[in-house]
């Protein structure tokens, strides 16, 4: 496994004045050859997602498209075109593909999808349950993982419902990233139905001890780097804490997951918080 990654970045969170922001609408870092972390500009829209575009030798994958539609607020495609052209060099190839798939179907994670629809040898992945399950060939969902393989570099699409229907989390063989998307992230975890996140989590921690996992990283930040709570809209927040998260948090979720024992509301740890909406 290679966990040589580069996670000397220091991202931008916001301005004091939105409007004043001089700061690009994406900012992107380079973890090592073939990964692309991207993050919305807070000032642009409060959420602040983080998206990840990684490379094959057949294709790229591009994961979440942020929470803004419009490309002259919020220019992805063209980021995405100047990451994918710096990757292939002066050779390139006509034919190389790109996905456009998600972590889960809310709409801060898919706004943009519909600038990469006219583009050419592109395949943007619906983001409801059916059609994350025909493209994955989901057949069983959500007991069993599926490959995605991108060209000498193959990624396990492992089932994760409970914050979303349709949630999904990534694993990347070759780093041991894993991108949990918002099922855990330093922040507030919703939860839209209860026993089917704690079977996540469970099949989280299991996989972990299974395969090697570097580092968790999810889709935003929402709580500073001493735990207090940023609250929903802000859109300065000065001290952040790193996105990337150890191995251990998924073991410390499905602890906090058994304190908080199904109660309704807020609940509050350390590095992350459990918010629990479930019926």
């Amino acid at each position: 496994m290679d966990t040589a990654l580069d996670w000397d970045v220091s991202w931008h969170a916001g301005h004091e004045s939105p409007k004043h922001d001089p700061a690009p609408e994406i900012q992107s870092h380079w973890l090592n050859d073939d990964w692309v972390v991207l993050r919305q500009n807070m000032s642009v829209h409060f959420e602040a997602p983080f998206m990840f575009l990684v490379f094959g030798r057949d294709r790229a994958l591009l994961i979440d498209t942020g929470a803004t539609p419009e490309p002259e607020y919020f220019p992805l495609r063209t980021v995405v075109e100047e990451h994918i052209a710096r990757w292939m060099g002066e050779v390139g190839w006509a034919d190389y593909e790109l996905v456009v798939a998600h972590t889960h179907g809310h709409g801060d994670h898919r706004a943009a999808d519909g600038q990469f629809l006219d583009r050419p040898h592109t395949t943007v992945v619906g983001h409801e349950l059916p059609n994350v399950r025909e493209f994955y060939g989901f057949d069983d969902w959500p007991s069993t993982a599926r490959d995605l393989d991108l060209g000498d570099r193959v990624l396990d699409v492992i089932p994760a419902p409970g914050h979303h229907p349709s949630a999904t989390v990534f694993h990347d063989r070759a780093t041991g990233l894993l991108l949990t998307g918002d099922s855990l992230l330093p922040g507030r975890i919703y939860v839209e139905e209860w026993s089917v996140f704690i079977d996540s989590v469970d099949c989280l921690v299991q996989w972990a001890h299974q395969h090697p996992v570097s580092h968790v990283v999810g889709c935003h930040i929402e709580i500073s780097a001493d735990g207090q709570d940023y609250p929903r809209g802000t859109t300065h927040q000065p001290d952040e804490p790193p996105i990337q998260m150890p191995a251990e948090s998924l073991h410390d979720l499905q602890q906090a997951l058994v304190a908080v024992d199904g109660r309704k509301g807020e609940h509050r740890f350390e590095k992350f918080q459990v918010w629990n909406f479930s019926n």
